[in-house]
């Protein structure tokens, strides 16, 4: 069984394995050092804890986190997207998508060819559509697309003449994503993330893990729009979403 195979098979049985998880200790998940290049998306540890209203999304590097982004291209088609990534098992309506639209991520992103927070100036400089090679953060539904490469993923798209429940940030691209003002902070070997969780109600039991990875935008810009193009780490080793949240 492939990872996302694995992943499916156990978000398909979430409501079984969440009554055992409520009732055991909360835990994170250690990576294994030295598997993975470039060392700055090389994981050694991932975690997401419950703090008052909040969740603190923590993901542990072995170098410098967030010294590696993607080459300019100088245009949108065939350009690509640096992530740290949290899979969890929350469901997509708990952010403003539909239900059960796949896989509900946290990812933090970088990529110099194009923005896609376009309601904010993250660098201050006036123009709020110039800002996507600064690290910023996203929520992201992926579901398996072949067309992306034999049991690979992509950001869920919106197909043409339809319009889904959508957040109220949503940055108007026609996929599946989210562009909330959560600001992002990269420190040493560390990338945190602190992301109100009011709104997701009781999150105990929720499972989680840690990837690295790069996207690629689609070089006819076209369904599939953004493919998950290369895996860098996944802190479990197997997509097997060990991490529990716990209140």
């Amino acid at each position: 069984m492939s990872r996302i195979s694995k992943m499916l098979a156990l978000l398909a049985g979430e409501s079984a394995l969440l009554t055992v998880a409520t009732g055991a200790a909360a835990h994170d998940v250690k990576g294994r050092q030295g598997n993975a290049t470039p060392s700055s998306f090389d994981i050694v540890h991932t975690q997401i804890v419950r703090s008052g209203s909040d969740l603190i999304f923590t993901m542990a590097v072995s170098s410098e986190a967030g010294a590696s982004r993607p080459a300019r291209t100088g245009q949108l088609a065939g350009s690509s997207v640096y992530s740290y990534v949290w899979p969890t098992s929350i469901n997509s309506s708990a952010v403003g998508f539909d239900a059960d639209q796949g896989i509900l991520a946290f990812a933090v992103t970088s990529h110099p060819d194009f923005d896609d927070t376009p309601l904010y100036d993250e660098n201050g400089d006036g123009d709020p559509r110039n800002d996507g090679d600064l690290w910023h953060s996203h929520w992201v539904v992926l579901v398996p697309d072949d067309a992306c490469g034999a049991g690979s993923l992509k950001i869920r798209d919106i197909p043409e003449g339809t319009m889904p429940r959508l957040p109220a940030t949503w940055p108007g691209l026609p996929i599946l994503i989210d562009s909330p003002r959560i600001n992002p902070q990269i420190s040493g070997s560390t990338v945190s993330v602190r992301v109100p969780a009011a709104a997701l109600g009781d999150t105990a039991g929720v499972k989680f893990d840690g990837v690295t990875a790069g996207l690629r935008i689609n070089a006819s810009v076209h369904a599939p729009l953004v493919c998950v193009a290369d895996v860098f780490d996944v802190a479990s080793g197997d997509l097997s979403l060990p991490g529990r949240i716990m209140n």
